[in-house]
């Protein structure tokens, strides 16, 4: 019998990262499992350490040690980097050999056309005889190219998180299957509630500066979710959670919706959550009435619970989660893209409000064996590891 490993994890100030991690330990129950993370002492502030022993991805070498000599002398005598991309990664070539399954968990590393760290690291890995595993993957179709088309051939398993990447990743790897998301095993963990949040009738809204950068008219993002905020208050009754799902200092969700706190805060209709961890911020949204959200993984808390949800999304990813949930994404994903209209957002939202009902009953009869799909992972993933 084979061990496995996971890699290729950011960090839990990306609580979306997080929640991979802990639904992926839920669904393949290893208690030995080792993850290697770019930030393992950030892990350690959510409790990740708990459940899984935690790696460093990357080790740091001095200007003096003789790999960075060598890498230096490569680059500046034969115009190659590979070997300079390649040693940081070093020490976790020596430390696993054939008889181990390398699983890596950056679910949307290939939406993005810099990917060649993660070919790297399926390249090495493949060498050392070392079977490699994409898991809970999304793949932009339009990146897929010859030579990130030949790397994504070399994983022994991809499995894809929504059938619009499963469609076009199956063309280049026939061993592609199609299996929803980890995190959408993921538990919840309900703590106490500010007393402005009412329960069953609170908005949850989540932003991110990354959607800000795909917008397509500067300033289009913000303007309209400060005048959705407007609406609610002013044609409903229903209170306001604004909850930051990614805090890295580079990423994060606090800035702008700090903003939009700032701005709201003198109605007594708005509250600002802090930081917790992913099951006790899928708590928070689990009470949500509706959640209107940028970040994939916040999203997906809300669906997994069964709240109505309008995602804010700028990638492949959103759409195709959406239309395996409804059929379609039509009316379940606005495209940050699309935002020109300053009422763009408040009319995504009336549509959902309109249909609140019928999304929810929806949610109720379909996320049970969608949630219970979601643990097939674990039988693929045996066949690799001969259990």
């Amino acid at each position: 019998m084979k061990k496995c490993f996971l890699y290729s994890h950011g960090g839990s100030g990306n609580h979306g990262c997080e929640a991979i991690v802990r639904g992926t330990q839920k669904i393949i129950s290893r208690d030995d499992l080792i993850v290697y993370s770019l930030n393992k002492e950030e892990d350690k502030l959510y409790g990740l350490d708990k459940v899984v022993k935690l790696k460093s991805q990357r080790m740091q070498y001095s200007k003096f040690n003789l790999k960075r000599i060598i890498a230096s002398l490569k680059i500046r005598l034969f115009k190659e980097d590979y070997y300079a991309e390649k040693i940081p990664f070093d020490h976790i070539f020596k430390e696993h050999n054939s008889n181990e399954v390398a699983i890596s968990i950056g679910g949307d590393n290939y939406c993005y056309s810099s990917f060649e760290v993660y070919e790297i690291l399926n390249k090495e890995f493949n060498d050392k005889g070392i079977q490699t595993v994409l898991w809970g993957c999304s793949v932009e179709p339009k990146l897929i190219d010859e030579r990130m088309g030949k790397d994504l051939g070399k994983y022994s398993l991809i499995i894809t998180r929504e059938s619009i990447s499963y469609e076009a990743v199956k063309k280049v790897n026939k061993n592609t299957k199609l299996i929803p998301d980890p995190a959408f095993q993921l538990e919840k963990v309900e703590l106490s509630l500010p007393e402005a949040f009412v329960e069953g009738n609170t908005i949850g809204i989540n932003m991110s500066p990354m959607i800000m950068s795909y917008e397509t008219s500067e300033g289009s993002a913000m303007k309209n979710y400060e005048n959705l905020i407007q609406h609610i208050i002013d044609t409903t009754d229903m209170q306001i959670a604004l909850i930051p799902h990614v805090v890295w200092s580079n990423n994060d969700d606090r800035k702008p919706l700090e903003i939009l706190y700032n701005k709201f805060k003198h109605t007594n209709r708005v509250i600002m959550l802090g930081d917790y961890n992913c099951m006790e911020l899928k708590g928070f949204i689990s009470r949500c009435r509706m959640f209107i959200g940028a970040r994939t993984h916040s999203t997906i808390a809300a669906y997994s619970t069964c709240v109505p949800t309008l995602v804010i999304g700028y990638s492949i990813k959103a759409k195709g989660i959406a239309k395996d949930i409804f059929g379609t994404y039509e009316n379940y994903v606005l495209p940050v893209q699309s935002l020109s209209n300053k009422d763009d957002l408040i009319n995504a939202f009336e549509w959902m409000k309109l249909h609140e009902d019928e999304i929810r009953t929806h949610l109720n009869a379909f996320m049970p064996s969608y949630r219970e799909k979601a643990l097939q992972g674990k039988i693929e993933l045996e066949k690799l590891l001969g259990e």
